[in-house]
């Protein structure tokens, strides 16, 4: 680190996400220096480093990852990229900010865990839906024991019409390795796995289903359409998970339905103590008391800073403490095995037992 003790970052991709983590961590200018930046569209990189303030691009991906002046890099560019930059950087001694989903597949991901493993590097999974006000509230009541044992969880995200940048990479299997499912339905598979604590999935069942877009319908605002593309990924997916105590996790997501809803995600825990439920930025906590039907609802503040600056902090402080982050390198495995369980499943009509040898 450099002596004033700020982290050194570099970023690869100029792209819409790798724009968000420029302004995130140009709020914490105490903690971080913006120091780099590389784009396969180089004037592209060149006009986000103008605009951010970052003095120096590089035309490749390696130029920067091999930078000595850099200490941790952000990876924000499409999923078939995320192994082989996450491996060639922690290998390079750099701390990884790695965009979700962790790899396009189990077996991708599985190279970045043994990567991580031995070179003890910090590899963090930015979910930062878990650093939301509401999502913390609940976990604090999970860990004090006012759920109780959550032996049942229902998770999803329905987008009406929202299929992101149709014809892109985003629709594009070799690139992305799916649709809704690797791209929101492995946020809310994170959430799930963070209120539910301990328990380990053993075994999926999944279907998908491509009603909308090979019919170029259902196209949302995120991305550019390239009408000249493909689309070969689902539109909705659902699935079962079993855990190895008994539990149940269902899963529902969708870019595009013929349904009532405005875009929204939903969490619904079924505690023996109590449950909570988080819709959209609304929550509850649910019980019994004197045998009535009761509940809480709980509100963000409104000067609340927000989940993306928490998860940037959390990087930070797991990188200068040398903590394990709490979306380390084995819970982007967990999820990517349960997502490639889930594609298997509605390909063979079958139930998975999920294999967890690295």
């Amino acid at each position: 680190m450099t002596i004033n003790n700020k982290i050194r970052l570099g970023i690869i991709g100029s792209g819409n996400i790798g724009n968000v983590h420029m302004n995130i961590f140009k709020q914490l200018p105490e903690d971080v220096e913006l120091v780099a930046l590389t784009d396969i569209n180089y004037p592209l990189a060149q006009k986000c480093a103008a605009e951010h303030g970052i003095p120096t691009t590089y035309v490749t991906n390696t130029e920067l990852i091999e930078d000595p002046n850099i200490d941790a890099i952000v990876i924000g560019v499409p999923n078939q990229f995320h192994a082989p930059l996450a491996v060639q950087a922690l290998r390079a001694g750099k701390h990884v900010l790695l965009e979700k989903p962790m790899a396009i597949d189990a077996k991708a991901a599985r190279e970045i865990v043994i990567a991580q493993r031995e070179t003890g590097k910090v590899l963090m999974i930015p979910h930062q839906m878990r650093w939301d006000w509401l999502p913390l509230q609940v976990k604090q009541q999970i860990d004090n024991g006012s759920i109780g044992k959550i032996y049942n969880a229902k998770v999803g995200w329905f987008r009406r019409k929202g299929i992101p940048g149709w014809g892109t990479w985003f629709t594009d299997h070799a690139q992305s390795g799916g649709g809704p499912l690797i791209d929101i339905g492995v946020h809310m598979l994170d959430l799930a796995f963070f209120f539910m604590g301990n328990a380990k999935p053993v075994s999926v069942f999944g279907s998908t289903y491509a009603e909308f877009g090979p019919k170029k319908r259902g196209i949302g605002t995120w991305g550019t359409p390239d009408w000249n593309g493909s689309y070969d990924v689902e539109d909705l997916a659902t699935a079962l998970i079993k855990m190895d105590d008994g539990s149940t996790l269902s899963l529902e997501v969708s870019w595009a339905v013929h349904m009532d809803t405005n875009s929204t995600h939903f969490i619904h825990l079924m505690g023996s103590e109590g449950g909570a439920s988080i819709i959209g930025n609304k929550a509850k906590l649910l019980t019994e008391t004197f045998e009535r039907a009761t509940e809480v609802e709980l509100v963000t503040p409104e000067k609340d800073e927000g989940g993306r600056i928490r998860v940037s902090r959390h990087f930070i402080e797991c990188i200068r403490e040398g903590k394990q982050p709490t979306t380390s390198a084995m819970s982007g495995f967990t999820n990517n095995l349960i997502l490639d369980a889930i594609y298997e499943s509605s390909r063979t009509g079958h139930e998975v037992i999920l294999d967890w040898n690295i």
